[in-house]
């Protein structure tokens, strides 16, 4: 791979990086970015989801502040997260992901009105209460399955779920969207190391900026409005929904 592609692939982890660690949506620059560079789609998302480990790293060093307490939800929730990464990159490897590329665009555009309206009915409410509900299991591993299949904006439907169910602060939600996020795509980059047309020249500087700029985006949330920080993540989100549908449906 050229120098100037490496180099471009670093910048872009930075972008994907800082992105994933403040609104879940690494993949919004990174998967175009990779298959910009000649990596076929499949190729292109088990790349991706390999490096963006980095990210992944990098967001939950930087969010240990907004961690501490929630140690209890966090082992709950991370083995179902973890477990379901591991069921969403088995059904990538043994099935077709055309048809599945339909319905991503609907699940990205429900997530990201559910952050712009912060919606707190009362069946989401009950969530709330210690995080391990089965309405919260079942989410968190119905999503984490995604997340290991195609991976886009999986941290966005993660943060909706959490925003929606939880009594805590933004930031100490998207802390732990951070670590349940990236232990469903480790399970899932294990997977694709061993099995998967992984691009590892492509991984290195990918996962290097991701790393990075994972490290940077609790810092910004930590200093950042949560209404404006919500409202960019839900308006990003749309955009990435808009562009995808458009991808899929053309």
């Amino acid at each position: 791979m050229p120098l100037d592609e490496l180099v471009f692939l670093f910048v872009i982890g930075l972008a994907a990086g800082l992105s994933s660690s403040i609104a879940g949506l690494a993949s919004l620059f990174s998967y175009p970015a990779l298959l910009s560079v000649g990596l076929p789609p499949v190729a292109a998302n088990v790349t991706n989801t390999v490096a963006l480990l980095g990210s992944g790293v990098g967001s939950a060093l930087g969010s240990r502040p907004e961690l501490r307490g929630q140690g209890p939800r966090l082992r709950r929730l991370g083995a179902i997260a973890a477990v379901g990464g591991a069921a969403g990159a088995g059904l990538l490897l043994v099935t077709p992901g055309g048809s599945f590329a339909l319905i991503v665009p609907w699940l990205i555009g429900l997530a990201s009105v559910m952050i712009l309206l912060q919606p707190r009915p009362q069946f989401l409410r009950t969530l709330a209460h210690g995080g391990d509900s089965r309405g919260m299991t079942i989410g968190i591993f119905v999503v984490a399955v995604y997340g290991g299949y195609f991976g886009a904006a999986a941290g966005v439907m993660i943060l909706a779920l959490l925003v929606a169910a939880s009594d805590i602060g933004l930031p100490q939600t998207n802390a732990l969207k951070n670590v349940l996020l990236m232990l469903a795509n480790a399970v899932a980059a294990l997977a694709f190391a061993v099995l998967a047309p992984v691009a590892w020249v492509a991984v290195v500087p990918l996962a290097l900026g991701s790393l990075i700029g994972g490290r940077t985006g609790p810092v910004v949330v930590r200093h950042v409005s949560a209404r404006l920080l919500r409202t960019l993540i839900g308006i990003a989100g749309i955009g990435l929904a808009v562009k995808l549908g458009i991808d899929a449906y053309r």
